[in-house]
């Protein structure tokens, strides 16, 4: 048999946070904190020691690279770490295309943009960052491409480059990530249709539907 105890519990209403209950108070955006906030950016004890270990160790130098062909811009980037290029290297170009010697890079550079109607490439970096413990320095690769042909338009493309070395500071690797398909959709001029088409179209279909 099956006992039920009633249990006298007073029950408070909760306040109705909707109303404003000083409507003459106006309201304002608080400043940042002039003090670190979070348990990833503040330096207490709290914050764990790998990662408060991994950013003492980051140098974040300040590294602009503005060069004129890859080659160029390969020899300026390593510069700054005082890096070295031998003549073999692992180049992996977004896991579509492995190299083994810089001189297959820059070749295979020099016909792949002949070949996209690409006359001259920009390159540039940001946000260069060097993590001596792991050997690696990554950054993101801004390249602005002029046109070889009259109607199709020039692009800023950006692209994230991983570089690797060994205690020699020779480089031994180089990895490239991309958007192959964005790329491929500059090349052709298709994607300011493509942009245009996204906005215009799909969006509000899909947004209609929803």
């Amino acid at each position: 048999m099956i006992t039920l105890t009633q249990r006298t519990q007073t029950i408070q209403s909760t306040p109705n946070i909707s109303v404003d209950t000083h409507p003459s108070k106006s309201k304002s955006l608080q400043p940042y904190a002039k003090t670190p906030v979070g348990q990833f950016t503040s330096t207490s004890s709290s914050t764990p020691k790998s990662i408060l270990s991994k950013h003492r160790q980051i140098d974040s130098q300040k590294c602009l690279v503005a060069q004129v062909g890859l080659e160029n811009f390969i020899r300026a980037v390593v510069r700054p770490l005082n890096l070295n290029l031998p003549d073999r290297v692992k180049f992996n170009m977004n896991g579509q295309g492995r190299l083994q010697s810089w001189e297959d890079v820059f070749l295979a550079e020099r016909v792949y943009t002949k070949c996209l109607g690409i006359s001259k490439r920009i390159y540039q970096t940001h946000s260069y960052t060097h993590e001596p413990e792991k050997r690696l320095a990554y950054f993101i690769l801004e390249e602005y491409n002029e046109r070889s042909v009259w109607f199709l338009p020039g692009f800023d493309f950006f692209v994230l480059v991983f570089t690797y070395y060994d205690e020699s500071n020779n480089v031994t690797a180089v990895d490239v990530q991309y958007d192959q398909m964005s790329f491929f959709l500059h090349c052709m001029g298709l994607a300011q249709l493509q942009a245009w088409a996204v906005e215009r179209l799909i969006t509000p279909m899909a947004v209609s539907w929803a």
